[in-house]
């Protein structure tokens, strides 16, 4: 049977899902970071079903309580997502540098 705290991660995965899918439709998000999007929340949902499954993936990985897995995944996720944050701000601060030097050339 499907616990209370599983119905509610399935709620939220599928509605963080359909978010993603209407980024994508929108036009907003690229097919791989749908993809990517589609893969977090497809793995959110099969681990919310079968729970057994994260106990069989942490003991494969030599990690003795599946939460714990759950939890480096987690912050390895956050990790990732912060360090592509990062990029693309950094990216923005280039772009808006180079449109300001450009402007400031034509008004002289």
């Amino acid at each position: 049977m499907v616990e209370a705290i599983s119905v509610i991660i399935i709620i939220f995965a599928l509605f963080a899902w359909s978010r993603a899918l209407l980024r994508f439709k929108d036009k907003k998000i690229k097919g791989s970071e749908f993809s990517f999007w589609t893969l977090i929340w497809l793995s959110v949902l099969v681990l919310s079903l079968n729970p057994e499954l994260a106990g069989l993936i942490s003991f494969k990985l030599g990690i003795e309580r599946p939460v714990d897995l759950v939890v480096y995944s987690s912050v390895l996720l956050l990790f990732y997502l912060n360090f592509r944050i990062y990029v693309k701000q950094e990216k923005t601060e280039q772009e808006i540098t180079e449109l300001v030097r450009e402007l400031a050339l034509r008004k002289k």
